[in-house]
């Protein structure tokens, strides 16, 4: 019976039961017969079987194959494409609830299974997913677009659009209709029907482009190793040397041979502390060659590709270049205003990547050495210079801050500032043993409920995606039948190097910012509390989103923190405060390389998209002269080159808005500030703001507007430039 099927495809949750029942009267009877198939396939596919009997909906890892995404997929995207037809076939005429709170609420078959397939395509991708993934690009981004130009869905989308003032909106939902209709317009919806059919190839082809430009990467980090000799390590840290020992071992090596991985949690406490500076050099070139290594894999010709078409995509909305097209849309508004805060730091920063590079001459020469500093060296001079001009040793602090004492620290903070507190659950299956699953818990009103489930993957693997993340397996949203709601699930990833039977996991201060970075993200997800799921938690303005994450770093450097936290693996002691003094005087340290290299990236980024035309574009001729035009300081190079710029190729989010940490960096420093002002890192007024006003608002707010609501009034630029240590430079 229709019933049974019901009962059969979405559980006995009465809310889903009442949302199902609503669809089956909208759909044609040709419809329902898909229906019927997709109740039969739900027995045999986990990703489309009911997950209500798990706990808190989390996805069965364990059920999971790879074989079962592709039908999943061609069920959920048609099923999707039913609901949306469903609106805009409506004969009642267009209304908030009908049409723009219908749209936010439809897909959540689709969301279910592409929040599995994403994310397990950046955790734990091996080559069988990576195949799927490059299979599924074109189609998705196609999906998408077939959505957004679906025949009369725009037209009552633009309707409500158009009457919105005079429909009594409050302003969240105001912010719906507006948001949602902009998301229509620059998808396409406004085009004639032959620029739909090229904007859609466009797409298509720009998602396979990327999807190839990421996968190469990753091969290269899973596949490409250094082979070392015992001599090379010398110097390295023990947990470095015991990674690349153990890669050695798995790959069958020859006795005394270690390899390191090309990755950045590996390489560069490699080029910080090994000696050799012959073998600094060697994994430098490797590393820094990524996605040009081999002619299989090389991505230089696939990132022109992407220029091209995103330079028509751009010109089809009647921009002049991608960055106008991609800024547009965020705080920044245009590309001249992101340009203007590149450059007021460059020429500052580069003042002080002199003073540092002088530093360094003087202390080799001090050794009755001269070498010229190149990209190779500057990380390990640095720490010369860093131990004899403050008498710290980056190395002596690791042994304070264990993976486990800096995860029990961001729980911490987390309930200091938010009272929400952190409850394991081992006994929920994760994709990985690694993997922990946490409830995350408040009490309000006397009433202690789970709120949200954290997912926290921490360490290195192969098949992994590079660098630290934050995603959602499902996204908050109170935009349900009965209006009670979903809780999110959020996941931060980290790519730090496991312990092993003799010593835990134990973080540089850079792995340990990184924690807190990703874990802000995590904040903003778990902590979003607004109605619409197209608002919620990090689906804000690209340029707004680092601002939760970089604001949640300043606790790590707080003494309150460290003094609690930062506790010696073996012996349980505190930090001492000698070496927390030494730390603290030693954060503006370097500040003008870790500038110079983050902002070349940015600089590169907007120029590259801000040409007019690539024909007969060099790529690696292009990266030479613009830095060469910028001035780049000798021996310090860009954070991410071209050919494996994954911010830039691998998608969409951040190309032409590599800009947004620098931006959202002035919000953080200017909005710390607050509760420095407050006399506690903790104050529980300014805490409770931060939380309402940037935390849960989600996008539900205009983030300029949130930004002031919080901080009463415009950011300051002068606490970031203070912060850097750039002020005076």
């Amino acid at each position: 019976t229709r019933e049974g099927l019901l009962h059969t495809t979405v559980g006995t949750d009465p809310r889903l039961l009442r949302h199902a029942r609503a669809l089956l009267v909208l759909v044609q009877p040709a419809r329902s017969r898909f229906f019927c198939a997709t109740a039969q396939m739900a027995a045999e596919n986990p990703l489309l079987a009911d997950w209500s009997a798990r706990p808190f909906g989390i996805p069965p890892f364990s059920l999971i194959k790879t074989e079962h995404f592709s039908p999943a997929f061609d069920v959920a995207l048609a099923q999707h494409l039913e609901e949306a037809k469903a609106i805009a076939e409506n004969k009642e005429v267009a209304s908030f609830e009908n049409t723009i709170v219908a749209f936010d609420r439809c897909g959540v078959l689709l969301n279910k299974v592409q929040g599995v397939f994403s994310n397990l395509c950046l955790s734990i991708c091996p080559p069988e997913l990576q195949e799927v993934e490059a299979k599924m690009a074109g189609p998705l981004a196609v999906h998408s677009t077939k959505i957004y130009m679906l025949p009369g869905l725009f037209d009552r989308v633009e309707s409500v659009h158009t009457q919105r003032e005079s429909l009594g909106l409050d302003p969240e939902s105001l912010r719906l209709v507006e948001r949602i209709h902009l998301d229509f317009i620059r998808a396409g919806a406004r085009f004639d029907v032959e620029a739909k059919k090229r904007y859609n190839t466009l797409v298509e082809r720009l998602a396979e482009l990327t999807t190839k430009f990421s996968n190469n990467v990753l091969t290269d980090e899973a596949t490409v190793m250094v082979e070392l000799t015992s001599d090379d390590m010398a110097g390295c840290p023990e947990e470095i040397i015991a990674a690349a020992t153990s890669a050695a071992v798995e790959r069958n090596a020859a006795a005394g041979v270690h390899m390191v991985s090309i990755t950045r949690s590996l390489v560069v406490p490699f080029l910080t502390f090994a000696h050799s500076r012959e073998a600094r050099e060697k994994v430098w070139r490797t590393w820094t060659s990524r996605g040009e290594l081999h002619s299989t894999r090389d991505n230089h010709a696939i990132a022109i590709e992407i220029l091209k078409l995103r330079n028509e995509q751009a010109a089809m909305h009647g921009y002049a270049t991608f960055a106008d097209f991609q800024t547009a849309d965020t705080m920044a508004q245009s590309p001249q205003a992101v340009m203007g805060l590149l450059e007021s730091v460059w020429e500052p920063a580069k003042r002080a990547a002199e003073r540092e590079r002088q530093d360094m001459e003087a202390f080799i020469a001090g050794q009755g050495q001269q070498i010229d500093i190149e990209p190779w060296d500057w990380r390990y001079y640095a720490e010369k210079v860093r131990q004899a001009q403050y008498n710290f040793d980056e190395s002596l602090i690791k042994p304070y801050l264990s993976l486990d004492s800096m995860v029990a620290a961001i729980f911490d903070v987390a309930n200091k500032l938010f009272g929400i507190s952190f409850v394991p659950r081992p006994d929920i299956d994760a994709y990985h043993p690694d993997v922990k699953i946490y409830e995350v818990h408040e009490t309000v009103d006397g009433v202690d409920k789970v709120i949200a489930i954290f997912i926290h993957d921490n360490y290195f693997r192969p098949h992994k995606r590079s660098g630290a993340w934050m995603s959602e397996f499902r996204t908050q949203t109170r935009n349900t039948p009965d209006g009670s709601g979903v809780i999110p699930v959020v996941i931060n990833n980290n790519n730090f190097t496991p312990g092993n039977e003799n010593t835990p996991c134990l973080l540089s201060f850079d792995d340990a910012v990184t924690l807190f970075h990703e874990f802000g993200h995590g904040c903003h997800g778990m902590l979003s509390a607004v109605k619409y799921l197209r608002l919620a938690g990090t689906s804000v303005l690209r340029d707004f989103v680092e601002l939760p994450s970089q604001l949640m770093e300043h606790w790590l450097t707080e003494a309150a923190v460290l003094k609690q936290h930062a506790r010696h693996y073996k012996t349980g002691e505190p930090i001492p405060g000698d070496l927390l003094n030494k730390l603290v005087a030693a954060r503006s340290f370097q500040q003008g390389f870790a500038t110079i290299e983050y902002s070349a990236c940015a600089l590169v980024d907007q120029a590259l998209h801000a040409l007019p035309s690539y024909e007969g574009l060099d790529l690696k001729e292009f990266e030479k002269t613009e830095l060469a035009r910028l001035g780049m300081p000798q021996g310090i190079v860009m954070r991410h080159r071209l050919p494996h710029f994954l911010h830039m190729f691998s998608g969409e989010s951040y190309a032409a808005a590599y800009y947004v940490y620098l931006w959202a960096e002035v919000l953080d420093a200017d909005g710390f500030e607050a509760f420095l002002d407050a006399g506690s890192c903790f104050d529980p007024e300014t805490a409770a703001r931060v939380r309402q006003c940037i935390y849960s608002t989600g996008n539900s707010l205009e983030p300029g507007a949130a930004y002031r609501a919080f901080r009463g009034r415009d950011p300051s630029i002068k606490p970031m430039l203070k912060k850097k240590g750039l002020d005076k430079a």
